[in-house]
């Protein structure tokens, strides 16, 4: 299964960007879905989720700046990234979970925001 991560890039503090993660049908209906960063030297963290439901979830760095979202059409999940902060730069991942499959990961897109 593969997953296709784009819409990372280089932005100026305050600025937004929106990273899409594109799967395949059979795995997107049933998925829980999330996204991760990575910054170096750092630990991959948690950034937000979405179930296979619809319930959201988001680490407390980034409430209210960022929302998770996902189109079912498209089979297509989202992440806007509004103020974004010089913090915010690291190394981002979507992930997709079944419990069939286990973690399912996208190869992951750079974002670098600039004081």
């Amino acid at each position: 299964v593969q997953l296709q991560a784009s819409g990372g890039g280089l932005v100026q503090a305050g600025g937004s960007l929106r990273l899409s993660c594109e799967a395949s049908r059979s795995v997107f209906i049933i998925a829980n879905m999330g996204w991760y960063r990575q910054a170096p030297g750092k630990q991959r963290e948690l950034v937000a989720r979405i179930t296979s439901g619809g319930s959201t979830s988001y680490a407390d760095s980034v409430k209210g700046r960022f929302t998770i979202a996902k189109d079912n059409a498209k089979t297509t999940m989202y992440l806007q990234m509004n103020s974004l902060k010089p913090e915010d730069t690291a190394v981002y991942y979507c992930n997709y979970y079944t419990r069939a499959m286990g973690d399912l990961w996208g190869q992951g897109t750079q974002v670098t925001v600039s004081s």
